[in-house]
């Protein structure tokens, strides 16, 4: 038996979900912030039998996408006054960060 945490997106949070119920995979969600741009997530508790990880991450890979996002490079709130203020730079967001555990022993009351 394995646990997977995936950690993903808030913007695939509704493709993936449909996914996995469709898939009749169980999982808990956990709303979950952090990153490099601080932006929202969603943290899914997956258990699984070994068998089942493969379709579980080629479901994961279908529906949870990188997308380009541009920032300011520098906070308008920190650059002195009358600083020129860079162009917008281009960042890859999204997809997921998946981490698979084994699991000892799985209870359930």
């Amino acid at each position: 038996m394995k646990l997977v945490i995936a950690v993903i997106q808030t913007r695939d949070k509704g493709r993936v979900v449909d996914a996995l119920l469709e898939n009749q995979f169980k999982f808990t969600q956990i709303a979950s912030t952090g990153g490099f741009l601080r932006e929202g997530n969603m943290t899914l508790l997956i258990g699984i039998e070994d068998d089942q990880l493969e379709s579980l991450l080629r479901l994961l890979e279908e529906n949870c996408h990188t997308r380009e996002q541009y920032i300011n490079p520098i906070p308008p709130d920190t650059a002195p006054i009358g600083a020129f203020l860079p162009t917008p730079i281009a960042v890859e967001v999204g997809g997921a960060v998946v981490f698979v555990l084994p699991v000892e022993r799985f209870e359930r009351f």
